[in-house]
């Protein structure tokens, strides 16, 4: 039976079950055997954001397994995985979001693994294992946490907002989102910035924070984030009319959604 002919909701289940298989195997294997000592098998942008060794190597684990239960899907992978690939379905995958977190031993990383079909996101899971948590959403069928339906917070008044966000790591990029930071944090309940998109983007979900946003991200940074984010209730986009993007990613309840990105489009949190 063809894709194309599998009875509504066939497909999506057989997604989940092989993103949860991954995540949670290269999650036991990032968890138990990270090396005291990691060493680094090469820089990204600058000395600070590390690839370390199990980092790649947790990618190689998660896209060897998909390519075993479905060896004509594509592949997006931070770690340089890329496969065009002929089922239509293509897989965006993170082996560590926060992989600085990773190398200095802080709790607040994870892997991310979503499915994408047709330029819509299927499936999403994101995988925390050092804070034991499993976020997972099908399309249309509500984001969980360790199977507990979980929904964004009512939307508060920005100024009552808590409000997650990330830097990256170009010094001149920095400097600018600070500068944004320095003009939005008095009008703010607070701001918070915890390392891994994935997981703000799936606190926002929980209502562990009121809204996010970053610019500087890519696909697999918030593939599956942005899923889970938006079956628990919360909108998602970049600028006025625009989709998230690597310019700008924000996530809130609608009404917060809305004064948030306004004030972040007059600060210019979309440019360096």
């Amino acid at each position: 039976m063809t894709e194309q002919s599998q009875p509504d909701g066939r497909l999506e289940t057989e997604l989940l079950e092989i993103a949860l298989e991954a995540a949670t195997r290269a999650g036991a294997f990032l968890r138990d055997g990270r090396p005291e000592d990691l060493g680094v098998a090469a820089t990204k942008t600058s000395a600070i954001d590390v690839v370390t060794e199990m980092d790649i190597a947790a990618e190689k684990l998660i896209t060897g397994l998909l390519t075993d239960h479905r060896p004509e899907d594509g592949l997006l992978g931070e770690e340089g995985a890329s496969v065009e690939g002929t089922s239509g379905v293509e897989w965006v995958i993170d082996p560590i979001d926060g992989t600085v977190n990773y190398l200095y031993g802080l709790p607040g990383w994870a892997i991310s693994i979503a499915a994408r079909k047709d330029g819509e996101t299927l499936v999403g899971v994101v995988h925390a294992p050092m804070r034991g948590e499993i976020f997972r959403a099908v399309r249309g069928e509500g984001a969980f946490l360790n199977d507990r339906p979980v929904r964004v917070r009512p939307a508060p008044d920005l100024g009552f907002a808590l409000v997650g966000t990330g830097f990256g790591y170009l010094t001149e990029r920095k400097i600018h989102q600070a500068e944004v930071v320095r003009q939005l944090i008095p009008e703010v309940r607070d701001i918070r910035r915890a390392g891994s998109a994935a997981i703000d983007l799936c606190d926002v979900a929980a209502g562990r924070l009121d809204a996010y946003y970053e610019r500087g991200l890519n696909p697999w940074d918030y593939a599956a984030g942005d899923l889970i984010a938006r079956e628990a209730g919360a909108l998602t986009g970049g600028r006025p009319g625009e989709p998230l993007s690597p310019a700008l990613t924000i996530a809130a309840p609608p009404g917060l959604f809305e004064q948030l990105r306004t004030r972040l489009d007059e600060l210019g949190a979309w440019h360096d």
